[in-house]
């Protein structure tokens, strides 16, 4: 075993599952199937989850047997262990590679840890032609996700229509990502630190503010924890605007949804955009949705807002990437991690001790009227001559999400 397996060992016996499981994401490709195995079985009985501790069980009397190496990855997957069903996926693959349900469930477990360019490796392995449904599409998608536009394009062309219409939502989504990403190109470089091109490639959202808190030190424009501000909602505000004058868009009424964050963000779109705040109504065309962040929101609301009634537009200020809300939205201002609302309770620092402010109760409407009177600051200049360019890929479609960061990658804080 390895030292990363041994301290893995150590810190689940302490009890701490959790840190002991993320403890190997960095380095459990080359474990044996049976060392992973075992281990594996211990954090299933130890979170009470009995798939994974059976299959884990089962990879220990046969480790090179693809059956229970595909049941053992399958359950990791499950379980949100993508990295430890690698090992077992890898040696089924060897040991089976005719069998293709082996080698989508390893393209899988790539994917959820967005290495993208090790799953393209993985099915360039297979000896003929892919079949195009998963296959193609799998590699089609991966190639893109690698950031490789031109082959992802030919790959998509060379897809046959599928015959079954499970997979109709996925030649869709693929198909949308490759065209916006051509589109982006012709506004900027789309290589792996172009943030606004990929995200708008990958998810269909016109990205206002790229930070530069780390850019080079692994954040690449997003950011980590943000203590927001009233300054960064109005700035988001004005680039809201910048975005719709520049893609053409006219709203007729603000449709904030229904938490607390989102109908004080709307109250001040509304204001500034000299727009009437309507009640929330999905199916309810030309109107801009303006929620604070996705995350704060009902599922099922989220979930109606994917199919896109004409000419809506949905504006979300502060978007979590490291955990999309299942929604895509056509303006963002910015991308974070985790963060704290200007009106929520937040934490300070002052004379080297840590304060806690309380919540700010005032009427939504008094704190929207503070985010009016603000000046914003200066708009990223790139943000309207994006807008422009891909206009005619933008705000058009089911808001469909991406699960990726794409060949953007940022830092990720657990």
């Amino acid at each position: 075993m390895t030292a990363d397996l041994d301290q893995a060992w150590r810190t689940l016996e302490s009890g701490d599952v959790g840190s002991a499981v993320n403890s190997l994401r960095g380095g459990s490709d080359d474990l044996r199937p049976a060392d992973v195995g075992r281990f594996v079985g211990a954090v299933g009985r130890a979170a009470n989850l009995p798939d994974l501790s059976t299959t884990a069980d089962a990879l220990l009397e046969r480790p090179d047997a693809p059956q229970a190496c595909y049941d053992f990855g399958h359950a990791c997957l499950e379980a949100g262990l993508p990295h430890l069903a690698i090992p077992a996926l890898r040696t089924g693959r060897d040991s089976a590679p005719e069998a293709a349900p082996i080698l989508w469930e390893l393209t899988s477990a790539l994917e959820d840890l967005e290495r993208h360019e090790d799953a393209v490796r993985a099915l360039r392995t297979w000896d003929g032609p892919l079949p195009d449904w998963p296959g193609g599409y799998l590699l089609a998608y991966n190639t893109l996700c690698s950031g490789d536009i031109d082959t992802a394009r030919g790959l998509l062309d060379d897809l046959l229509t599928p015959e079954d219409e499970s997979w109709d939502l996925a030649h869709h989504r693929i198909t949308l990502m490759v065209e916006r990403a051509e589109a982006a190109r012709g506004a900027g470089p789309m290589d792996h630190r172009d943030l606004r091109g990929w995200h708008f490639a990958l998810t269909g959202a016109v990205l206002g503010q790229i930070s530069p808190y780390g850019f080079d030190e692994g954040m690449t424009g997003r950011f980590a924890y943000l203590g927001d501000g009233y300054q960064s909602c109005r700035t988001g505000i004005a680039d809201l605007a910048a975005a719709l004058a520049a893609g053409g868009r006219t709203p007729d009424a603000v449709m904030p949804l229904p938490d607390r964050s989102s109908r004080v963000l709307g109250l001040a779109t509304a204001r500034l955009l000299d727009l009437p705040v309507v009640p929330i109504d999905p199916e309810r065309s030309d109107a801009l949705v303006v929620a604070y962040d996705l995350n704060d929101s009902d599922a099922d609301l989220r979930r109606s807002l994917v199919p896109r009634s004409p000419g809506q537009v949905l504006f979300e200020h502060a978007s979590c990437w490291t955990e999309p809300p299942g929604v895509a939205a056509d303006v963002v201002s910015v991308l974070h991690q985790s963060v704290n609302s200007p009106w929520g309770e937040n934490l300070r620092v002052v004379d080297g001790d840590v304060v806690r402010d309380p919540a700010d109760e005032r009427p939504e409407e008094e704190i929207a009227e503070e985010i009016t009177a603000l000046e914003p600051e200066e708009s990223d200049p790139g943000l309207a001559p994006f807008t422009e360019a891909v206009a005619q890929r933008w705000a058009d479609g089911p808001r469909l999400p991406s699960m990726t960061s794409g060949p953007v990658r940022s830092s990720r804080f657990v």
